[in-house]
């Protein structure tokens, strides 16, 4: 029997919808992939900084390896937005960014289930905390927590000899 199944858990079209949320709370804002996947995961560990609301996720052993696997991910949401015209990319001198559309806000009014109120509600506290900081200060940030968050991705790292700079 072969059964096609579809995960939505960490899909493209998860993903799309989380940098989707981002972006418009962030709105006139344009923002990097990098900061896009910083946002991302703070807007799905949440609860993970001090202060911070409650998770949309349970919390997963190892989840700060999700940092490595997550901007191919993002960039396949992004594309699934900008080809419905939900996402615009900003060609600059500093690089490429991304900018929500004026159908942005129509369309996340449109979903009403519990989870995606709640994602629009931790992504608007995203932005409001971290959008003044430099992507090195939320990098840094998450760095330094990593031991906390899946300490075990630090000690891989290190055999690894991978460093972020």
């Amino acid at each position: 029997m072969n059964v096609n199944t579809f995960s939505v858990f960490n899909s493209p079209i998860e993903t799309g919808l989380r940098s989707l949320t981002l972006l418009e709370a962030g709105y006139p804002n344009a923002y990097d992939l990098e900061r896009i996947t910083y946002y991302d995961y703070l807007l799905v560990h949440s609860g993970d900084i001090e202060g911070g609301p409650n998770s949309i996720h349970p919390n997963t052993p190892h989840r700060s390896g999700e940092l490595l696997i997550r901007r191919p991910i993002i960039e396949k949401g992004l594309a699934v937005m900008i080809s419905r015209g939900l996402v615009d990319i900003d060609y600059s001198q500093s690089g490429i960014r991304y900018i929500a559309t004026e159908l942005s806000t129509p369309f996340l009014d449109s979903l009403q289930a519990n989870y995606t109120r709640k994602m629009i509600d931790t992504a608007i506290w995203v932005v409001e905390i971290f959008d003044k900081q430099p992507n090195q200060k939320i990098r840094d940030l998450i760095n330094k927590n990593l031991q906390v968050w899946g300490g075990e991705f630090i000690d891989e790292s290190l055999v690894r000899g991978e460093n972020d700079e």
